[in-house]
């Protein structure tokens, strides 16, 4: 194959279908195309076609627009050009014109159908829309485990509950105990290189150590259990607890080919079973103090894998852990109160972000305020900032960082009466300064935990009615949301971070929720909507001035497919005992999650420009 054809080839092999075809159908396939340049401003595909083609975008970029003239999508390097091949309706729907100079590969109709016919994988991306497809995904991550069913049907190797301990066999019993003790851990595997050779638990050191009088000194080797009881890492859950208790031991080394993984224990299943939303909430209404809070939410982390393992998608996990994290606070309010007394005047927690959204990980800060009634004296603030400090303290105990931009109760700027608060908002919307755009994240996402007299019902209220006339704001919340790009590059790979800790990874978080988070916020405070969920945002917006039906279902869609994704990073980094963070490799992903995490962003970059072009946002940045 000469120099130009395999440029074709490997161009091909590296974008989204074409991967999914075998290496030799892709050897012959650079010989069926052809190559058209086109001057920016033509149109596209060009009604000038001899036959009718796939037009594959290699360099430069396409405009789609709707029979309205509104832009519906942005095609770029290694995308695909709707073309009379696609015989769905919306293939017809569109009009397009190249936005710069631009060429294409073309392969013909008759070609590509062979394709589809040969080639199921390659069939369904033409068979189904981007919305389709990613449905279609979320479906494939609901029904990988069966939701719910817990040890029956989830895998051992979903069950360990951290990294794999290890020590030689020539490692003396002083060193091993000090391995176990700084890793907090009740047993302890003796491997020689990669082999399985042993075992000891905490009672071999009492039993065979202390009791037997041995030296600290003696190898581990002269006390561990070296007939060991092994479990395979894809062993159902239910099945390890059977052999537990048939062989009458607590602890199972964990085997994936041969090679040793991993230890389970039955607190590892213990914890499997118990970490539900509802146990914990249990857990929590009955704690007598904030240091038993901060031991239950130790089991927060545990909630989220017990979660994802069963097939949850990430407003599913957002909906239980923001649960949990509703509970602590409303706790650590009522321990406050028995502490201090009754309030003087009736008062309003206020939590913000992902915690008023309902959208919360297991990872996460703290953002909250507290709104109190106006005829309250100045002589109460002293109350109000006690009862503050102990609950933000309190939530800091329990996993919940103190804010990095003091975005709490216990700052006396966020501890205001009602007309401070309605004073606030009034001049973030007559003055949308870079600060208070900011500041939007949070307080335009703002939901009242305790709130007996309805404070925060007239607050939000309020905030609507001057949202929703005031489109200047509107126009420059536009601006802010449009900050926030999906890590899409020239055209369409993916543009990793380059250096430091998080070297060749995607900030999956902020330049892929956060960016429909902004959107969803966008369109509920045009629309005047009170939701704050953000799908529950998009549900009450759809079809409104706001945005279309179509639209919202696919940034829905999207959301809920790179979320989950999250998620999902996040639990594989908590079972290997890391701390969970938000940057994914591409790697982490199978090769068709990577083609649906593009498909994605692409949709989220689309419903940006769209909303940027109708509010003029670029005046306003």
């Amino acid at each position: 194959m000469d120099v130009e054809l395999l440029e074709i080839r490997d161009f091909l092999a590296t974008h989204h279908p074409f991967d999914l075809l075998p290496g030799e159908v892709l050897d012959q396939l650079p010989r069926k195309l052809s190559v058209r340049y086109f001057r920016r401003g033509t149109r596209f595909p060009p009604p000038d076609a001899d036959t009718p083609c796939l037009y594959i975008l290699r360099r430069g970029a396409v405009d789609l627009r709707d029979a309205r003239g509104e832009l519906v999508s942005k095609l770029a390097e290694g995308d695909l050009c709707p073309t009379p091949c696609h015989t769905s309706e919306a293939a017809t729907s569109f009009s397009g014109a190249t936005a710069e100079d631009t060429l294409a590969y073309l392969l013909p109709c008759k070609e590509l159908d062979r394709l589809r016919r040969e080639h199921v994988l390659f069939a369904e991306h033409f068979d189904h829309s981007v919305a389709e497809r990613l449905r279609s995904a979320l479906e494939v991550m609901r029904e990988e485990p069966t939701a719910g069913a817990g040890l029956m049907t989830v895998r051992v190797h979903d069950l360990i509950g951290r990294a794999l301990v290890r020590a030689d066999p020539d490692t003396s019993i002083r060193e091993a105990a000090r391995i176990m003790t700084e890793n907090r851990v009740s047993s302890l595997i003796i491997t020689a290189g990669e082999q399985l050779v042993g075992m000891i638990t905490d009672r071999d050191l009492r039993s065979r150590c202390i009791v037997a009088g041995r030296s600290y000194d003696d190898p581990v080797r002269s006390i561990m259990t070296e007939r060991l009881q092994t479990i395979e890492s894809d062993t159902l859950g239910f099945q390890a607890l059977i052999t537990m208790s048939r062989i009458n031991v607590h602890h199972l080394p964990v085997l994936d080919h041969g090679k040793v993984v991993g230890m389970i224990s039955t607190s590892d299943l213990v914890r499997f079973q118990s970490a539900n939303a509802v146990y914990l909430v249990g857990d929590i209404r009955k704690a007598p103090s904030p240091e038993v809070l901060a031991q239950i939410s130790s089991r927060v982390p545990e909630l989220q894998v017990h979660l994802i393992t069963g097939g949850a998608t990430a407003d599913q996990v957002g909906q239980a852990v923001t649960a949990v994290t509703d509970a602590l606070t409303l706790r650590l309010l009522e321990l406050a109160e028995e502490q201090l007394g009754p309030p003087p005047v009736p008062y309003a927690w206020l939590v913000g972000g992902s915690q008023a959204r309902r959208e919360q990980s297991s990872y996460s800060d703290q953002d909250n305020g507290l709104l109190y009634a106006d005829h309250a004296k100045p002589e109460d603030e002293a109350y109000f900032e006690r009862l503050a400090r102990f609950v933000n303290d309190g939530l800091n105990a329990c996993g919940y960082y103190y804010c990095p931009g003091d975005v709490m109760a216990s700052n006396p700027k966020w501890r205001q009466p009602l007309r401070i608060w309605r004073k606030y908002f009034a001049n973030w919307m007559e003055r949308p300064e870079p600060m208070a755009l900011m500041l939007s994240s949070v307080f335009f996402d703002l939901r009242a935990l305790h709130d007996t007299e309805g404070l925060y019902e007239e607050l939000h209220e309020y905030v609507l009615d001057l949202s929703r006339a005031n489109r200047i704001f509107i126009a420059y919340m536009v601006a802010n949301a449009l900050k926030h790009r999906p890590p899409l590059g020239f055209f369409r790979n993916f543009v990793l971070i380059s250096g430091g800790e998080h070297d060749n990874t995607l900030d999956i978080k902020h330049r892929g929720i956060v960016p429909v988070i902004d959107l969803a916020r966008v369109y509920a405070l045009s629309a005047g909507v009170p939701q704050i969920n953000t799908i529950e945002r998009l549900d009450a917006t759809a079809g409104t001035q706001a945005v279309s039906r179509d639209g919202a279902a696919n940034l829905k869609d999207a959301f809920q497919f790179i979320a989950t994704l999250r998620m999902r990073h996040q639990a594989r980094q908590i079972r290997q005992g890391k701390k969970a963070d938000n940057y994914l490799s591409p790697d982490e992903i199978t090769r068709l999650e990577r083609g649906h995490l593009k498909d994605a962003f692409s949709l989220i970059n689309t419903m940006q420009e769209s909303l940027g072009q109708r509010y003029q946002a670029g005046r306003f940045a």
